[in-house]
């Protein structure tokens, strides 16, 4: 197996630690139908070895079959809303930024406290986004933490970190690296490869759908999801995310509940 070496002596605590945690996590649904994942061959502090995936062009086929299968290891489930990859008591990071797990029994509560308002601050700190944006963006985040969002949906095995960028193709399809992986809500994973263009997307939530319909009016609560996100590059990569971020924030608030 040809294998790729990731390295950093400065890396955070934890960091390649985790990343393999959470890959070892997802892929352990992958032998009952669950999304491939890039094999994990070593991993020490500052530096990870993986499978290398050989990239190739992704079809239709391709994102339907990853479609269901992203829906099965989702059904692989978790402890809790915000709990970490089973066996993992270490730190959290989506890219090199720390973020916290946590273990709650509702989705909201958890989405809007440790996955949303600490980048928020980030970003209003680095003038993403003006004081008035960050009024909103707290009145959205204040909405769904109340609940208002929340179903009985148990909590999913997400990738948690599903840009484009972390779904890689090759001959045998589509395979997940780099995730953030966490106790969350199934529609999470869908918004983010919705906000960065995955490859044939109808494709891949019509293979989602035909393991496990998405409850009625996700599209609509696509912003809710995409709060995490955009607040993430927000904090990092400037302005025009935090137009984004409060966009998504005007629509979160226009929403009827679940």
């Amino acid at each position: 197996m040809d294998t790729l070496v990731k390295q950093d002596p400065a890396a955070p605590d934890g960091f390649f630690e985790s990343e393999a945690a959470g890959l070892r996590w997802l892929a352990e649904a992958t032998a009952t139908g669950g999304a491939r994942v890039a094999a994990v061959i070593a991993v020490s502090p500052g530096r990870i070895e993986l499978e290398r995936i050989r990239p190739a062009r992704a079809t239709p086929e391709a994102a339907r079959a990853f479609g269901a299968a992203l829906a099965r290891t989702h059904g692989a489930g978790a402890d809790a809303f915000g709990a970490p990859p089973r066996g993992w008591d270490g730190p959290g990071f989506i890219g090199r930024r720390p973020q916290l797990y946590a273990r709650e029994s509702s989705w909201g509560g958890f989405y809007a406290r440790e996955r949303v308002r600490p980048f928020l601050d980030l970003a209003e700190e680095a003038g993403s986004v003006t004081a008035a944006e960050a009024r909103g963006i707290r009145e959205a985040c204040e909405r769904v933490a109340s609940g208002a969002f929340d179903d009985d949906e148990a909590p999913a095995r997400i990738h948690g970190d599903l840009w484009n960028g972390n779904l890689l193709w090759d001959d045998a399809g589509g395979v997940l690296i780099d995730p953030a992986a966490h106790g969350g809500h199934r529609e999470t994973d869908l918004a983010m490869l919705a906000l960065f263009g995955a490859p044939h997307l109808g494709e891949i939530v019509a293979g989602y759908e035909s393991v496990h319909p998405l409850r009625a009016g996700w599209r609509d609560r696509i912003p809710v999801h995409q709060l995490h996100p955009l607040a993430v590059h927000a904090a990092g990569y400037g302005r025009g995310y935090g137009v984004e971020l409060a966009a998504a924030a005007r629509a979160v608030l226009a929403l009827p509940g679940v």
